[in-house]
């Protein structure tokens, strides 16, 4: 007799909707059999009763009822994707910084979103399809938020993106982004490790710091440099992949990215010809191929950030001159934040930093 089958939750699918995993993760399975499952009782997350519009959070265990179970129906027709336009095609190409047999990396612009949506219909899944050529169509294997620009990889074959995704899941690639904060955070480079959860009443759509019952989430910042004590500009390395996590993390530090009014406010805007848009920017991407190769890719800035570091004064330059290590010290731990301005304190501590 067939078993149920049991899937682990890995962190790139962190934050969305149950359905969606299923749409991404095994989509011969329809929308009707999982919602079928879902009123019967058999789908289960971490062994309780789950519905397809549950949010799943990295580490959680889908189950799932065995196929063999399931009546026979006839196969549907699967819906047509509609053909892209010579535009849209050309707009996707225009995109591509590398490729090689295995995946192609592509510098996505701001406001264009990875995966599709209720309300989304523009997206860059989408426009892989101008991307096919002779071969598979590209599949996704990680994300960046709509409103971040940067280095994004596709894989050209299944065996690639399952490559891929094992490195993304284990933290063996390396995600170098760039980003313009109000302020000037002190030490010049340090590590932030704070918990991140969902803030209630935002329907999983925001994150913030929860010691308590948030996952483990760490970044690590560097001091690239600043105007004064207006803005800086710092590289970050996430070493953790939870939702949202950058922006959360320069928030809860009291540094919000310019341009981010969902975690920073009012205060996240500079006056002066800066740029209201996201200043949030996948720079470099290292990762080890499937051939025992390496990828390092670097993307360039969008125009209204490049715009904004020439308007404060910054050196391209200087964002990718290798700095020398700082002597090793004993970890110093960061005095904790008091919570910022209109947010309520029992969302948990502002985090730890510490001096590397």
């Amino acid at each position: 007799m067939a078993e149920a089958r049991t899937f682990r939750v890995d962190e790139d699918d962190d934050g969305i909707r149950l359905d969606r995993w299923f749409k991404r993760h095994l989509p011969e399975i329809s929308f009707n059999l999982v919602s079928r499952w879902s009123r019967t009782g058999q789908l289960r997350v971490d062994g309780r009763k789950a519905i397809p519009g549950d949010r799943i959070e990295t580490g959680q265990e889908i189950r799932i009822p065995p196929l063999a179970a399931q009546p026979e129906r006839p196969a549907r027709a699967q819906p047509r994707r509609e053909p892209l336009t010579d535009d849209e095609a050309r707009f996707v190409r225009e995109m591509v910084i590398h490729e090689d047999p295995h995946g192609l990396v592509l510098n996505k612009p701001p406001g264009l979103a990875t995966q599709g949506g209720t309300k989304t219909h523009q997206h860059l899944d989408r426009l892989l399809d101008g991307l096919a050529g002779e071969g598979a169509r590209p599949k996704l294997v990680h994300r960046l938020d709509k409103d971040t620009s940067g280095a994004l990889l596709v894989a050209r074959t299944a065996r690639a993106a399952g490559h891929f995704a094992k490195s993304f899941s284990s933290r063996s690639a390396r995600k170098v982004y760039w980003a313009l904060v109000v302020g000037v955070p002190s030490p010049e480079e340090g590590l932030i490790d704070a918990p991140l959860a969902k803030q209630p009443g935002t329907g999983g759509e925001k994150m913030h710091v929860d010691e308590e019952h948030g996952l483990p989430a760490k970044t690590r910042w560097r001091l690239l440099d600043h105007a004064g004590n207006r803005a800086a500009w710092v590289e970050l390395q996430p070493l953790t992949g939870r939702t949202h996590q950058l922006r959360a993390h320069m928030a809860a530090l009291g540094h919000p990215i310019v341009g981010d009014a969902k975690y920073g406010g009012a205060e996240a805007f500079l006056t002066g010809g800066i740029s209201r848009k996201l200043h949030l920017h996948a720079r470099r991407l290292r990762i080890d191929a499937p051939d025992g190769g390496k990828i390092d890719v670097t993307a360039e800035l969008p125009p209204h950030f490049a715009d904004s570091l020439a308007t404060l004064g910054f050196d391209l330059a200087t964002g990718d001159t290798p700095r020398p290590a700082l002597p090793k010290r004993a970890p110093t731990p960061r005095p904790r934040r008091e919570s910022r301005r209109g947010e309520r304190r029992s969302r948990g501590t502002q985090g730890k930093a510490r001096r590397t």
